[in-house]
């Protein structure tokens, strides 16, 4: 039987009083399908695929893009995007890597916190979404931001509700950047263990966090113990090594030697346990003392012995080249180390990891100082989150005078992680999840009971660990 609202109701009992006939009135059209309103977007491809995530539908996206925004005549590229679609009477949440984007469903903490849809978006230049051929000079932060300022403008027209921008390491540093410069784009920016590093020559902040990180100073010793011993042991590390670069293709170009990357790898040894460890994963560090093979195995555990190969180093060279334009890199001293190093200079040096036709110029610090300056005099509704024991917390992003309705949270003992809201003591998680919710226009009550799930870690899904 037909329903009516009691409205409906009335007027069809008025016209009928009154002897009029009755016209029927069309109904209003139902909104087209999800699909067809993203292929109605000019120069998007769409590929629905199966979703793993109960409630959503997931496309894989291409969006043309120019390579030179101020240039839109010029050449253009597809920018690779995966939309997790619920509803587009619910909020989007706009999450970037900074690098490539994850080819799995996930949900970032703020995606499940609003019960939101959420749009992916990977970074410029990482393959597939590369133009061919590649001016490197494009390849800078504001070029990155206009990408999905344009992507956010047209999504807009489908997700008419509130918009909140997240991400995590690099992630979060490109959400604060986008922020910088289209600030109007998005309600809220949630940038986790982003570091600002707007002074490049000054890292000594990075040496104090090694000689104080954490509260048991017999795992900091430990560790740096274990990253000297490696070193002592160079010609045994070498020999393991090799026969694994053999097994399995590794060669090495770009650092030219094998010894600099295992040097490398060494450098990244307490780095690596501190980024992706907790203190209370201490015990899985052998004692200085173990036999050849239980250090090596213990290096190539931590701090990954494949990542300073070409194999390891290629798909990152557009963070390498923003690393050597603007972004700059952290450069701890490990001073306890120096006796046993033969390439020192080689390690967080953006230029040693890039192919010599790849030519790169420092911009002297401008970029960040301008990202760091707009963030204290005129940041708004900016969360950033860290982990108490991560590195990268050693520079932080800090709040001035003109930042408006901005905060800064750091979860006690905590790593390198996309999901910390949800640790951080209960008077700080309730304040930034309202907080969240405010901008979200979002009624508390309706987020998913998995907040928690640490499975869902974006930085964590890959099972590798990227430069930043």
């Amino acid at each position: 039987m037909p329903r009516f609202s009691q409205g409906t109701a009335a007027l069809l009992l008025a016209a009928g009083l009154a002897g009029g006939a009755l016209t029927a009135v069309p109904a209003q059209a139902a909104p087209a399908d999800i699909t067809a309103q993203l292929k109605a977007i000019p120069g998007m491809k769409v590929e629905e695929k199966p979703s793993t995530l109960p409630g959503y539908r997931w496309f894989w996206l291409t969006y043309k893009q120019p390579v030179d925004h101020r240039k839109p005549k010029g050449q253009w590229f597809e920018q690779r995007v995966m939309l997790q679609h619920k509803d587009a009477g619910k909020p989007m949440v706009l999450y970037t890597s900074g690098y490539h984007t994850p080819e799995v469903m996930f949900r970032s903490e703020p995606t499940t916190l609003l019960d939101a849809n959420q749009v992916s978006v990977e970074y410029r230049y990482f393959t597939p979404s590369r133009p061919v051929p590649t001016d490197w000079t494009k390849d800078t932060i504001w070029q990155a931001a206009t990408d999905e300022h344009r992507l956010i403008t047209r999504l807009k027209k489908i997700y008419g509700k509130k918009w909140i921008s997240t991400g995590a390491s690099k992630g979060g540093m490109t959400a604060v950047y986008h922020k910088r410069f289209y600030p109007r784009d998005v309600d809220g920016t949630v940038a986790y263990v982003a570091p600002n590093n707007v002074n490049d020559r000054e890292d000594s902040a990075y040496d104090r966090f090694f000689a104080t990180v954490g509260t048991d100073p017999q795992c900091r010793a430990q560790l740096k113990s274990v990253a000297r011993e490696l070193l002592k042991r160079r010609p045994a590390m070498l020999k393991r090594f090799k026969a694994d670069a053999a097994k399995n293709g590794w060669t090495f170009k770009y650092l030219r030697t094998m010894d600099r990357a295992f040097e490398n790898s060494v450098m990244d040894y307490e780095w690596g346990f501190w980024q992706y460890h907790l203190q209370s994963d201490c015990k899985i560090v052998p004692s200085p003392k173990a036999d050849d093979d239980t250090l090596y195995k213990s290096l190539d555990a931590i701090a990954g012995l494949s990542f300073y190969t070409d194999q390891g180093l290629d798909p990152y060279l557009p963070y390498y080249y923003q690393a050597g334009y603007q972004l700059g890199a952290p450069n701890p001293k490990f001073k306890h180390l120096r006796p046993y190093l033969r390439y020192e200079h080689t390690y967080n040096n953006a230029r040693a990891y890039l192919p010599r036709s790849i030519k790169v110029r420092w911009d002297g610090g401008k970029a960040m100082r301008d990202i760091d300056s707009w963030v204290r005099n005129h940041g708004r509704q900016l969360m950033f989150v860290y982990g108490g024991n991560d590195p990268w917390k050693a520079e932080p992003f800090r709040l001035g005078r003109g930042s408006r309705d901005s905060y800064v949270y750091t979860s006690p003992g905590q790593n390198h992680s996309g999901r910390l809201i949800g640790t951080l003591p209960d008077a700080q998680r309730a304040k930034a999840t309202a907080d969240l919710l405010r901008w979200a226009a979002v009624q508390p009550g309706v987020r998913s009971a998995s907040v928690l799930n640490q499975a869902d870690d974006p930085l964590k899904l890959e099972g590798r660990r990227p430069p930043l």
